[in-house]
């Protein structure tokens, strides 16, 4: 019997809706039809027997209910399967409450109501946005504006990425992770901004993003929240927008300060260095013109000494010896020497200007080859009007 039959079971297929009685489909023959249709299913038809006409026996009815039962049982179970996939790791709850961690492949739990599953993925880098939304423009005032160590604002924007470590802790410790993470990082920020100065901020923004991550580590680790901070990275770091244009006029200053400053730097560079050189020079000259002076000094009174020790020895020759030295150095530094004689009026004129000059000058020989002319013979003693010994005796006399 199909339920499709516009006779509803009456026979007659003949007819169409309009032709013949008209009523309800009858039960008995729609029962008898699923029975035969569960016997033919398992097999309990016999042949030769004829389907039974009226209601069911107990047994036949408790036959199917079970086989019914038993197949929902089966789903029943079938429905604590479930698949763990590479990086995530699954966490199991009896009636609500932790009960253990799988790993990745097919596992198994205790069907609901008993046992229940979560799926936390410990591959995935999650990131939280400190002090804007999505971009750089959309700006958070609450969470941007820090104030640093010199008592200056400061709008700074970060980026925080971090992973899940811990799949329990991540579940059943925090109510909502990603609020945690920010708390903490705001938090974290905020310190280390504000032990620093605003130049130093503004410079190396990246360094204060570095500096911050063990210590959100530590805020979130001590809370028990399962996540690990992977990277910080300084988004944007600039003074507020109502002093940006003041804040630019002092880096202006700032860059002629300095490069002032470098320029008096290598001027002094300069400079210096070269007046400590002459000074070490004339340090250095004073040096030796002390040495030399004691040494020449020490040199003549050692040779005093001496003279002093032959004069006692032979008064006389020593003193004749001193006098002829002392010309001697006497007429090497001039050119020309007037003698005057006591018993005359004629003056001797010795040119020794002329006398130096031929005695420097080469005399050069038909050769070729320059040679020195040969000293000229001393004046006869009968041609001077005097002799050594009348200039010795006349020198001797003065004294």
């Amino acid at each position: 019997m199909s339920l499709n039959d516009p006779n509803w079971g009456r026979g007659g297929g003949s007819r169409g809706p309009g032709g013949g009685k008209q009523g309800p489909p009858d039960l008995d023959e729609l029962w008898r039809s699923f029975n035969r249709k569960l016997n033919d299913l398992f097999g309990s038809k016999r042949p030769g027997t004829e389907p039974p006409t009226g209601m069911p026996s107990g047994a036949q009815f408790g036959g199917g209910v079970a086989v019914i039962a038993a197949i929902i049982v089966a789903l029943w179970l079938a429905s604590g399967l479930y698949i763990v996939v590479e990086g995530q790791r699954g966490v199991v709850l009896t009636f609500g409450q932790y009960f253990s961690q799988t790993s990745s492949g097919l596992n198994w739990r205790g069907p609901w109501p008993f046992q229940s599953h979560e799926i936390v993925n410990l591959a995935q880098v999650r990131s939280v946005e400190v002090g804007y939304r999505n971009t750089i423009k959309t700006k958070v005032a609450k969470e941007s504006l820090m104030l640093t160590d010199d008592e200056n604002i400061v709008d700074v924007q970060i980026a925080v990425q971090y992973l899940v470590r811990d799949a329990k802790d991540y579940l059943f410790n925090n109510r909502r992770p990603e609020d945690s993470v920010l708390q903490a990082a705001e938090t974290a920020l905020r310190e280390v901004v504000g032990k620093n100065k605003m130049d130093f901020v503004l410079n190396q923004g990246q360094k204060i993003a570095d500096d911050s991550t063990p210590l959100m580590q530590t805020i979130l680790d001590r809370y028990k929240t399962g996540i690990q901070i992977s990277k910080v990275n300084m988004q944007n770091a600039q003074p507020p927008e109502q002093v940006q244009s003041a804040f630019d006029d002092v880096q202006k200053a700032g860059q002629d300060r300095e490069r002032l400053k470098n320029e008096g730097e290598a001027y002094f560079n300069e400079v210096v260095p070269r007046a400590r050189g002459v000074a070490q020079r004339l340090l250095l000259e004073s040096e030796g013109y002390r040495s030399r002076v004691i040494a020449t000094a020490e040199g003549d009174a050692s040779r005093f000494k001496q003279v002093l020790t032959e004069y006692a020895k032979a008064p006389a020759v020593t003193r004749e010896r001193i006098y002829i030295e002392t010309m001697q150095q006497i007429f090497t530094s001039t050119s020309k020497v007037m003698l005057d004689y006591k018993g005359g009026g004629n003056l001797l004129y010795l040119p020794l200007d002329k006398l130096m000059q031929q005695v420097a000058a080469p005399v050069i020989d038909q050769s070729g080859v320059a040679r020195q002319p040969p000293p000229e013979p001393p004046p006869a003693p009968e041609a001077a009007p005097r002799s050594r010994e009348a200039l010795r005796d006349r020198g001797r006399g003065e004294r």
